[in-house]
């Protein structure tokens, strides 16, 4: 019927057909197509309705007429053209086969990334629609007006011919060397030429890691809220990811107890995130040195993903952890994409440091899986050395008067005034995490609130939870569009809260 909602016909469809929302997400894989766990939970729950596209998917998955599907008008039976329903003649013209169905592995059952989720999808959809969204859900610099230094850009320019094969699985020698170089002024031990490795972006050597690193059932400690590709690569490694807390009392330092208290004896290795996505937090050094003696005291290895380190505002030193950790190994993560606003280059780099004679056999590993990759990104690695080197045009962005100095004051003095809504002032990076008074609000749901926020004042946040933050208290703010935007962005939200009441 016509009146039936989107979400009823769906649940009917599927109820008829006896499939669940699990088979939905494998029949969609097995079609080549992407439906992801969290979409399809919202379209049946009637949060979300789905694009045109996904209607069409949904209906031929289900053997219902699209449009029925999306209106509940026409025919309720796909039109199925005769020609689908002849069987495949076998070489042998005796019997008739159909192809088996290829499934997505069940170690994505588990993966989830939230930043680009069902909330997002919705977003594009809306957009589909020609309405204007505001997206504050992704540290995407260059569509905020941030843009790469000239130099680099000449430089890249100017050794494009030079870039057209492989280079050393590592990467090439200039770029390693200027990371090198890089890390002794970070004061990082037992640094050499050959513990450094390119990738493209930190997310690719992140995934190697875990890969590298993790047996099924190895646990290793990662922060929450944390960045979630820490997590969906720790999972997809087959490990299991322990998430510590960390204070929001405390600016967002690791809640060093709780840290200890998920040690067992499968951890292998703990993560921070410093600074830190989504808090801005910068971890002081005794902060630091604490958790070198919890690594210390367990035998672990520690992560550190220090993407934002030169970012840092209000004079606020980065310490690298494993300046402070001679004795451990350490494995430390940066690149260019937010220091030099060139997101889309994706250059990053690992260097390994401190204990190396106690991961051999893990180092062993990550040369067999860069090697398999050939390599990283050329023409983004020839970058390097003029990046490290030259002039840091990202201070000028970070200093009072500075674009992303100024926005970040601004964005949280905004949020502190709204009331039911308060916020740690970001020492780093360009996010804030602001926490909401859920009695006030009435939320239990934080994706919901997400939507809500979306469908009223077309403002795309990232919810808490898409963070591995186990309350509905919380979401992330990007504050890198030009001052104007945000002022408009903080009085819509500021309406929306003024009489928001989930439920």
């Amino acid at each position: 019927m016509a009146h039936e909602t989107f979400a009823e016909r769906l649940r009917q469809a599927m109820a008829e057909k006896g499939l669940k929302q699990t088979d939905l997400v494998r029949e969609a894989s097995a079609r080549g197509e992407k439906l992801g766990k969290s979409q399809v939970s919202q379209y049946v729950s009637g949060k979300v309705v789905p694009r045109a596209n996904v209607v069409s998917l949904l209906a031929a998955l289900l053997g219902v007429d699209a449009g029925w599907l999306a209106t509940g008008e026409g025919a309720r039976a796909a039109a199925r053209p005769e020609t689908a329903t002849q069987p495949i003649p076998t070489d042998t013209g005796k019997r008739s086969s159909t192809m088996r169905e290829f499934k997505k592995s069940s170690k994505l059952d588990n993966v989830l990334y939230d930043v680009r989720g069902p909330v997002a999808d919705e977003a594009a959809r809306m957009e589909d629609e020609g309405l204007r969204i505001l997206k504050l859900n992704i540290g995407n610099p260059a569509p905020f007006g941030f843009r790469t230094p000239d130099e680099v850009v000449h430089d890249m320019r100017q050794q494009l011919p030079d870039c057209e094969g492989y280079s050393d699985s590592r990467g090439l020698f200039s770029a390693r060397k200027a990371i090198m170089q890089y890390a002794q002024l970070k004061h990082l031990p037992n640094v050499s030429m050959d513990g450094i490795y390119t990738g493209n972006g930190v997310s690719e050597l992140i995934q190697l890691c875990m890969n590298v690193l993790l047996n099924t059932g190895d646990e290793i400690l990662i922060p929450s809220p944390d960045y979630p590709l820490w997590t969906a690569c720790a999972t997809l490694a087959g490990g299991t990811p322990v998430h510590y807390l960390c204070d929001e009392e405390a600016e967002w330092t690791p809640d060093l107890a709780d840290m200890e208290a998920k040690i067992t004896s499968n951890t292998k290795a703990l993560v921070i995130i410093n600074p830190n996505n989504p808090t801005g937090a910068v971890y002081p050094r005794e902060v630091l040195e604490q958790i070198v003696e919890i690594a210390r005291r367990h035998q672990l290895m520690i992560f550190s993903d220090e993407i934002y380190d030169r970012l840092c505002m209000d004079g606020f030193e980065h310490v690298s952890i494993a300046s402070l950790a001679p004795d451990l190994p350490c494995v430390t993560f940066s690149g260019l994409s937010k220091s030099h606003m060139v997101a889309g280059y994706r250059i990053g780099w690992m260097i390994l440091s401190g204990n190396k004679r106690c991961m051999s056999d893990f180092i062993y590993g990550i040369n067999m899986l860069s090697n398999m990759r050939l390599c990283s990104n050329v023409p983004a690695q020839s970058i390097v050395q003029t990046a490290l080197g030259g002039y840091q045009s990202v201070e000028r962005y970070v200093e009072p008067g500075g674009r992303i100095y100024e926005q970040r004051n601004f964005v949280y003095e905004a949020l502190n005034d709204i009331d039911g809504i308060t916020a740690v002032k970001p020492k780093a990076a360009f996010y804030i995490f602001p926490k909401i008074d859920v009695k006030k609000f009435n939320i239990t749901d934080d994706e919901q609130f997400a939507l809500d926020l979306l469908h009223e004042k077309h403002i795309l946040i990232t919810r808490g939870g898409g963070f591995n933050w186990p309350k509905p208290d919380h979401f992330r703010i990007v504050y890198l569009p030009r001052m104007g935007v945000l002022r408009e962005a903080m009085t819509d939200l500021a309406d929306f809260f003024a009489h928001y009441r989930q439920g």
